[in-house]
């Protein structure tokens, strides 16, 4: 139910062409604003480590600040705003990879890998039943609930003893041997949050120690660079992340909320 767009990002694409730009009105004899796709509430930035950084830096302001400056005017975006980004894993040829700040950004980064058996087979019966390529998509939710939803997960507790562990996480993958660069604040926040969604999918209103590791990969390993010499062993910033759940201490699951014992509060 959102406004949606959809940007293919190619070498040739100008930073102006994502965020929008100043063109020359002839009748009014004045520029206007022409705004570009990211004025939207969810962009599909498809293959986007293909263009080049400055294009890729476009979105900056955009996906930190809900916002875009174009020629000294600032023009605030609609909320809900979301990125979701696709990038080819596979053919690095003429790729360019997303520098650490613009990674930092993003709240999670999750590969999909191939479909299992059933389900891959799910796919293929499902296209014989509709009898054409195209799939409806039916919408669950407007934008006034999901931001609803959204606004939800500030009720769900964290004790301190959570939260202290997550900082914990945090600051072990700066300190780890193999790490060049460890996980900013950013990603202590994005475990905050991914941890309080997670709590809500098992159907509490308080974070356990589990919520957080088993959001720890997603969260935090686009957020490390590796030393250069850790590639030639095949150390991955996932495996860091294992090794570094492994070594953190995780305070006990009956740390909870006093009424938790009797289930999650309505």
């Amino acid at each position: 139910g959102l406004d949606f767009r959809r940007l293919q990002f190619t070498p040739d694409l100008l930073p102006a062409d994502v965020t929008g730009s100043f063109l020359y009105d002839q009748r009014n004899g004045d520029f206007t604003f022409r705004a570009g796709p990211v004025f939207t509430n969810l962009l599909l930035a498809d293959e986007i480590n293909r263009t080049p950084p400055k294009t890729q830096s476009a979105l900056l302001e955009a996906m930190q600040e809900k916002q875009v400056s174009v020629e000294g005017v600032t023009y605030k975006l609609d909320e809900p705003f979301h990125v979701l980004a696709t990038a080819n894993p596979i053919e690095y040829e003429g790729t360019y990879p997303l520098p650490e700040a613009q990674l930092d950004r993003f709240l999670l980064r999750v590969s999909f890998g191939y479909p299992q058996h059933e389900e891959e087979w799910e796919v293929l019966r499902r296209r014989m039943s509709r009898r054409r390529e195209e799939a409806d998509i039916k919408a669950v939710v407007d934008a006034a609930t999901l931001r609803a939803m959204q606004a939800a997960l500030e009720d769900v507790v964290v004790e301190d003893s959570i939260g202290r562990y997550i900082v914990s996480l945090t600051a072990a993958t700066r300190e780890h041997p193999s790490v060049l660069v460890g996980a900013s604040p950013r990603g202590s926040l994005a475990l905050l949050l991914l941890a309080r969604v997670r709590a809500v999918f098992g159907g509490r209103d308080y974070v356990v120690p589990e919520d957080v590791k088993s959001v720890a990969a997603p969260a935090l390993a686009h957020r490390i660079t590796l030393r250069p010499e850790m590639w030639l062993r095949r150390v991955d910033p996932a495996f860091v992340v294992g090794e570094v759940l492994e070594s953190t201490p995780a305070p006990a699951s009956g740390a909870l909320p006093s009424y938790a014992a009797g289930g999650p509060r309505h």
